[in-house]
């Protein structure tokens, strides 16, 4: 038997990360949530909120939580492999 012939299906089967289909699936719960925090807040997510004084500490625990889920997708996802 020939080496080539071994080593070509070998070379296909290589490991694949569950990464760049889960993460962004994952970013995309992210951002709905930060979306309605905002909108529970009574801001636009991505704009300046006309009575920021009053809005701020809303939204800056909005940030907070969609910064920590962001850090658990790519936590997640880095581990996660499918075989």
């Amino acid at each position: 038997m020939k080496l080539q012939n071994l080593l070509l299906p070998a070379s296909f089967a290589t490991m694949a990360l569950a990464g760049p289909i889960s993460y962004g699936i994952c970013q995309s719960g992210c951002a709905g949530v930060v979306v309605a925090c905002y909108s529970a807040a009574g801001a636009v997510f991505g704009t300046v909120p006309a009575a920021a004084a009053t809005a701020i500490p809303a939204l800056a625990a909005c940030n907070s939580a969609f910064g920590s889920c962001s850090h658990f997708c790519a936590s997640v996802t880095l581990l996660a492999l499918t075989p």
